[in-house]
This record gives structure tokens, C-alpha cells and sequence, in this order.
């Protein structure tokens, strides 16, 4: 028998019906079995939805990590504090399953070490800053919002700069990405005049 033989053989008995188990079964052990593959694949998504995943590479521990330990969304005294996936994943499904696929990159520069050394890191920083706030801004700073809203927020609570500034970009149609740049990590050096726009 070669090989083509046994491939056809094969495809054959998947398309016969079977003689030992009825339908029901056969249905119930479907189900069973995609309730246990969705659930493996929804813990396996949930566990990389975790500040401890997200700094347990060097790389991210390292380098970023250490500045976001600085601002307010650490540390506050609400004791509120946004992780990594609450401002770099989506909680929709649909666009975490996209932004999972498009991190699936990282993995690879984490393979070839891309930025594995401090020097690395710092001579792509500029670009990994500009791609995420491209991202964010084609998604109208939509992780921001998932916190941040300016229909909720108290103006005249706000100094006045910030009420000013908070009016000027809801008429100007702007999103929290064009203003707040730096908002949780250090900005890259070579910032154009473009970049601070």
C-alpha cells in the first residue's frame, strides 16, 4: 500500500458513518471536546493578558517596566493602577484577538534578539514608540477610554490648563494619544516635531 492509498483510505473512513457510536454520542463528544480546546485557548489568552507575562522577557522588565513604575498609573492615591494589557490589549475580543496576531512580531524579535541589550532597545525605541501611537491613534486611544472618558470628567475640577486643553481637543477632534505621549513611559530621544503633534 503506499502512500496516497492510505490517505484516501483515511478520508474514506472520516466520511463513513459510524457503525459503533450513535450520533448523540458522537455530538456530545464534539462538544466536550470544543468546550475543552476553548477553554485551554481562553486560559492560555487570559494568561498572556497579565502584567506578570507582559515583564517576565528582560527586555520589557528591563526597560519599560521601570518607567511606568513612576507615573500615576503605578502608583496613586486611589490605588487604582492600569497594568500593561489595560493600555496595550483591547478588551474587545475582536480587536484582542488582532492586537495578539500583530504581537505575535514580538515573539519573533524576541527570538533574533532585536532589542535584547539596554543599547538595542534604545536604538529602536523611537519606532516601537511611534508604531503604538499609531496604533492608538488609529484606534481613537480606545484603552484610554476604557478608563478615561472626557464626557466623564469633572472640568471644573481639572487646573486650567488642562480644562483649556481638554476643550481644545474635543473641538479640534484630537485623542488622548496626539497630547499625552510619555503619559506612562519616558519619551524616546530623536522626537521629531511631528512626533510631539
Amino acid at each position: 500500500m503506499n502512500r496516497q492509498d492510505g490517505k484516501t483510505g483515511l478520508i474514506a473512513r472520516l466520511r463513513r458513518p459510524s457503525a459503533k457510536y450513535s450520533l448523540g454520542a458522537l455530538l456530545l463528544a464534539g462538544i466536550v471536546l470544543g468546550v475543552i480546546l476553548w477553554g485551554g485557548f481562553n486560559t492560555a489568552l487570559e494568561a498572556t493578558n497579565t502584567e506578570a507575562f507582559c515583564i517576565s522577557c528582560h527586555e520589557m522588565r528591563d526597560n519599560v517596566y521601570p518607567e511606568y513604575q513612576e507615573t500615576i498609573h503605578y502608583s496613586n492615591r486611589t490605588g487604582v493602577r492600569a497594568t500593561c494589557p489595560d493600555c496595550h490589549v483591547p478588551k474587545d475580543w475582536t480587536y484582542k484577538m488582532i492586537r495578539k496576531v500583530q504581537a505575535s512580531k514580538e515573539l519573533w524579535g524576541k527570538i533574533v534578539g532585536t532589542i535584547d541589550t539596554r543599547e538595542k532597545f534604545e536604538a529602536k525605541r523611537l519606532e516601537l514608540a511611534r508604531n503604538e501611537w499609531a496604533r492608538m491613534k488609529a484606534a481613537d486611544s480606545r484603552e484610554c477610554r476604557n478608563c478615561h472618558s472626557l464626557e466623564s470628567m469633572k472640568s471644573e475640577s481639572q487646573k486650567q490648563r488642562a480644562r483649556k486643553q481638554h476643550q481644545m481637543a474635543v473641538e479640534d477632534n484630537l485623542t488622548c494619544i496626539d497630547c499625552h505621549k510619555g503619559i506612562a513611559h519616558h519619551k524616546p530621544e530623536g522626537m521629531t516635531d511631528e512626533d510631539e503633534e
